[in-house]
């Protein structure tokens, strides 16, 4: 039987990654990702997105991403009892993430419930604690640069992706009457950014699976000026700075840049607040992994740094006055801590918030983006008198050039690649780039889409 691809989700979004390889009778599963952002993709959660999940060989992650790995508590659920291959430190930050994922399940089905908001009675959670634990117990972490068996016939490699700690690039090759070299590039990172190091190249691939999240432009440089800048503007005005940031790497590396802001006399020296006991717990699973980490990296928080971990300590920052940053996440505030911080405060105008990464669409932090002037939280309507900053230059994807340069480490091109994690135009304007060029045959993943290998 020949080989096949079926796109299950991240085709033509940036979110619900999923790729199923079927090759000589095995099942894989690349990525098992939760959609977010618009309720359309939302809802797809909630639909059976596998046939028979019990048949499935393998999971293979690219790294710890909610969106590329918040399926597994259903699929668990669902009577897969396979294992889940991704490096050592995916592994580490899944056993924070999942849970955590499945609390804020619970306690939006909770609050809903008792607020009487949802349209369902009751309302359920998509997955629960016990779910998390049932598909943390099938991780199988790996090294990188060592090839290791996924299924019989089929084998397995790891190498940095340079996205956040743990993130890899992962390569099939299948054996067989039809032999395949597949490379999924998962979420690539950038070059010579802080914290972690330069993606590793990548020799060859029969097929490839490319991101486009950021395919159709370059980020604008300065990340640490504009930071500097918003910091030093926000605390002039007397508010507070929040920081929605997510809890793996980007409110690490944001804490580094203002450690060494600080240092420099660039920033006054505010109070920060790390409102989020997922990103403390990160914190400390990166310290685990120096070897991944840029040699020059050392303390990642300011000398005014407090770590706010519980319920109670969280709800004494609503009585802070005065200049301070207050860290919490999610990134694109779509649940999470930061959400009691965006309805207390984005009604005061002395408040800054700032945006740092992509801002999917339908999330809270595309809305801000976007200029909206009221934000529904909880229920009800929240107006926006806040300054909303946003700095894509602190993106942890790569850019247009980032993924040239990744793709220039082939040897020979792909007989096909195929671009996934994007939305339509990005996608479109990286595969036109490409084409031109590189001359490689390329074109845009369609979702839901299955083609021959």
């Amino acid at each position: 039987m020949e080989p096949t691809l079926e796109f299950l989700g991240a085709a033509g979004t940036v979110t619900g990654s999923m790729h199923l390889v079927t090759t000589g009778g095995r099942r894989i599963l690349l990525d098992c990702g939760l959609f977010q952002g618009l309720k359309q993709l939302r809802l797809r959660n909630w639909a059976p997105r596998l046939p028979d999940p019990r048949a499935l060989d393998a999971v293979v992650l690219t790294h710890a991403h909610i969106d590329h790995s918040g399926y597994l508590p259903l699929l668990a659920r669902q009577g897969f009892r396979g294992p889940v291959y991704c490096s050592a430190a995916t592994g580490d930050l899944l056993r924070v993430l999942l849970p955590d994922s499945a609390h804020l399940q619970e306690e939006e089905a909770e609050r809903a419930n008792r607020r009487g908001y949802s349209k369902h009675h009751p309302a359920l959670p998509l997955y629960t604690a016990a779910d998390a634990a049932a598909a943390l117990g099938l991780i199988e972490p790996r090294r990188f640069d060592a090839p290791f068996p996924v299924a019989h016939g089929v084998r397995g490699t790891l190498r940095r992706a340079g996205h956040i700690l743990g993130s890899a690039t992962v390569e099939l090759q299948c054996e067989g009457d039809h032999p395949l070299r597949l490379v999924d590039s998962g979420d690539l990172g950038r070059y010579d950014r802080p914290v972690l190091r330069d993606p590793d190249p990548v020799p060859a691939a029969d097929v490839l699976l490319l991101e486009s999240t950021y395919g159709d432009r370059t980020h604008p440089g300065g990340g640490e000026d504009e930071l500097a800048r918003v910091v030093r503007e926000g605390a002039a005005r007397g508010g507070a700075i929040v920081m929605p940031a997510f809890a793996v790497d980007r409110a690490q590396e944001l804490l580094w840049m203002l450690h060494r802001l600080e240092r420099a006399g660039r920033v006054p020296p505010l109070p920060v607040y790390v409102d989020s006991p997922m990103a403390i717990e990160v914190g400390e699973i990166y310290r685990r992994y120096p070897q991944e980490l840029d040699p020059d990296v050392g303390q990642l928080e300011t000398t005014h740094t407090h770590l706010t971990r519980t319920p109670a300590e969280s709800k004494r920052l609503n009585d802070l006055v005065g200049p301070a940053i207050i860290l919490s996440a999610s990134g694109m505030a779509t649940g999470g801590r930061i959400l009691h911080h965006l309805a207390l405060r984005l009604p005061d105008p002395r408040t800054t918030v700032l945006l740092v990464g992509f801002q999917a669409a339908g999330t809270r932090g595309r809305a801000l983006q976007e200029g909206a002037v009221a934000l529904r939280i909880f229920g009800r309507e929240v107006p926006v008198r806040a300054r909303v900053e946003t700095i894509e230059s602190l993106s942890a994807h790569a850019d247009q050039g980032d993924i040239l340069r990744w793709l220039a480490g082939f040897t020979a091109p792909p007989r096909q690649t195929y671009l996934v994690h994007g939305e339509p135009e990005g996608a479109a304007r990286l595969a036109d780039v490409i084409r031109a060029r590189l001359g490689w045959d390329v074109r845009v993943a369609v979702d839901g889409e299955r083609v021959a290998l």
